[in-house]
C-alpha cells in the first residue's frame, strides 16, 4: 500500500487561499476608500455650491434691502413734497378767501338787515346780526341757497327784541363755503353723465 503525504499540498493550498483573502480584502479597502473619496468629494461639491448659492442669495438680499431703503426715502420724501404742494395750494386758494366771504356776505344781504358778528371755522361761518323782520331772514337763507360760493345754510336761532322804540329780529345763521363750479367741470359733469346715461 502506497502512502502519500498530503500535509504539504494542503499547507500550500491553505497558505494560497489567505494569500487571495488578504487580496480580496487589500481590494475592498481600496475600493471603500475610493467610493468614500468620492463621495466626499461630491458632498464636498455640493456644499460648496450650495453656500455658494446662499452667498448668491446673501448679496441679492443686502442689495435688495438697501433698494427697499432707498425706496422708503423717496417715498417719505414724495410725501414730504405733496405736503408742501397742499399746504402751497391750499394758501393760494385762501389767500383771496376773506375778500370773496365779504363781497359775497355784501351781495346776497337783504336790505333792512345789517351783520354783528362774522366767526368761520374751517369751512363754517357762523353769522350773527339784525333783521327788521323775520322775512329779511327768509331772503338772506334763500339767497345762500342760491349763492355760488355758499351753501347749506342753517337757522340757528331768531329773537325778537326792542332797541329804543323799535322792534328788531336778532338771529344767529350758519353757512358753509364751496368750491365753485367752473365751465370745465360742468362739461365734465355733462360728459359723465352722458356716458353714464348710455351704459
Amino acid at each position: 500500500m502506497i502512502r502519500v503525504n498530503l500535509l504539504p499540498h494542503r499547507q500550500l493550498r491553505r497558505e494560497a487561499k489567505q494569500r487571495e483573502f488578504g487580496l480580496m480584502a487589500l481590494f475592498s479597502a481600496i475600493a471603500a476608500c475610493a467610493i468614500l473619496f468620492v463621495a466626499y468629494t461630491v458632498i464636498n461639491s455640493k456644499v460648496d455650491s450650495q453656500l455658494e448659492r446662499n452667498q448668491r442669495l446673501n448679496n441679492a438680499i443686502t442689495k435688495l434691502d438697501k433698494e427697499i431703503a432707498d425706496i422708503k426715502d423717496l417715498k417719505e420724501q414724495i410725501s414730504a413734497m405733496l405736503e408742501r404742494k397742499q399746504v402751497v395750494e391750499n394758501l393760494q386758494t385762501n389767500r383771496s378767501q376773506a375778500v370773496i366771504v365779504f363781497d359775497e356776505l355784501s351781495r346776497q344781504l337783504p336790505e333792512g338787515m345789517y351783520l354783528k358778528s362774522i366767526k368761520q371755522e374751517g369751512k363754517v361761518i357762523t353769522l350773527e346780526g339784525v333783521a327788521d323782520t323775520n322775512a329779511r331772514v327768509a331772503t338772506l337763507v334763500r339767497n345762500f341757497n342760491q349763492s355760488t360760493w355758499m351753501e347749506s345754510p342753517i337757522l340757528i336761532e331768531i329773537k325778537a327784541i326792542t332797541v329804543g322804540a323799535q322792534k328788531q329780529n336778532l338771529f344767529t345763521l350758519k353757512v358753509s363755503l364751496k368750491t365753485p363750479t367752473t365751465e370745465a367741470d360742468d362739461a365734465g359733469a355733462k360728459a359723465k353723465a352722458g356716458s353714464a346715461r348710455k351704459s
